[in-house]
């Protein structure tokens, strides 16, 4: 079941369903892009609500991330959802994207700030005529009537939040701009996401909220990862992942079976279905589904 234009998310929710969706990034090169189209075909029979696929800091994938999603929308059933972030464009130029995407047959529109060019941690500067927040991105997107619209959330402090509250109070202005869901940032302690869920709901926001999931497949490159985005690695989680040490084979099958030991929880949990960060592959996504009995 998919997201088409006159269907949301929210309606495949109400009707008892989960969504499940993943996330590419641009390749930079042919080899790259083989690997990418590997793991779309893979993915692909598992019918997802929608494929989302990034965009670099400053625009530095912008055309690749355009035709990669139009090719998405041509050749294979599923839903491609583009990133759009704020940094490094005037208020036209984001005009001009949109208009790229809706020509390419994309409508569906992740709308972020986005980090700076030196990385999630820096100092955020505006675009001389560009646009400051993500809230303001959505109100843009939303205006012109022709887009669905997610944004990201963040069940840990965001770099440069000043509390998870604040975090929250961001997250509901999106909404009320004219989001239509949100996806987590990665996290690994299933009460990070519910007490995020519990914020937004108290602030009478009832915004579908879809968990990101990126399984431990390689310690130290999670750890690094986790510190720049403000997500961190639980000690009993580094403890069963560092009993392996030595043998990458059985700390990537125990790094799967966490991931999977989470996706348990949260759907048990209500979440409304799962979204996967692939990193350009479709393996460890599929030996998690099969772990936990979701078939193509």
């Amino acid at each position: 079941m998919t997201i088409g234009r006159g269907r949301a998310l929210t309606d495949l929710i109400a009707a008892g369903g989960r969504s499940f969706s993943f996330e590419f990034f641009p390749p930079k090169d042919e080899a790259g892009e083989a690997q990418l189209w590997d793991a779309v075909r893979a993915l692909e029979p598992y019918n997802p609500t929608f494929v989302s696929v990034t965009y670099g800091a400053g625009g530095s994938s912008r055309g690749t991330t355009v035709r990669l999603t139009g090719r998405i929308a041509r050749e294979t059933s599923m839903l491609p959802m583009a990133h759009l972030t704020c940094v490094g464009h005037t208020r036209s130029e984001l005009e001009q994207i949109l208009d790229e995407y809706a020509a390419a047959g994309v409508h569906h529109v992740m709308a972020l700030r986005g980090d700076p060019t030196e990385g999630p941690r820096a100092e955020w500067t505006p675009t001389e005529g560009g646009l400051d927040h993500a809230d303001q991105l959505v109100e843009l997107v939303a205006a012109r009537g022709e887009f669905r619209i997610g944004v990201a959330a963040f069940p840990e402090r965001h770099p440069s939040s000043a509390s998870l509250e604040h975090d929250a109070d961001v997250l509901v202005a999106k909404a009320r701009a004219g989001a239509e869901f949100a996806v987590t940032q990665m996290f690994f302690r299933a009460a990070d996401y519910f007490s995020l869920v519990e914020r937004v709901r108290e602030r009478g926001v009832d915004l579908p909220i879809l968990p990101g999931i990126m399984p431990i497949l390689n310690l130290q490159a999670i750890r690094r990862q986790g510190e720049l985005i403000g997500t961190d690695v639980p000690a009993d989680v580094v403890e069963r992942i560092s009993a392996h040490d030595g043998d990458p084979v059985s700390m990537r099958a125990e790094g799967i079976t966490q991931a999977a030991e989470l996706c348990q929880e949260l759907l048990e949990g209500g979440a409304p279905g799962l979204h996967f960060y692939t990193l350009n592959r479709s393996k460890a996504t599929r030996e998690i589904f099969e772990k936990l009995d979701v078939r193509p």
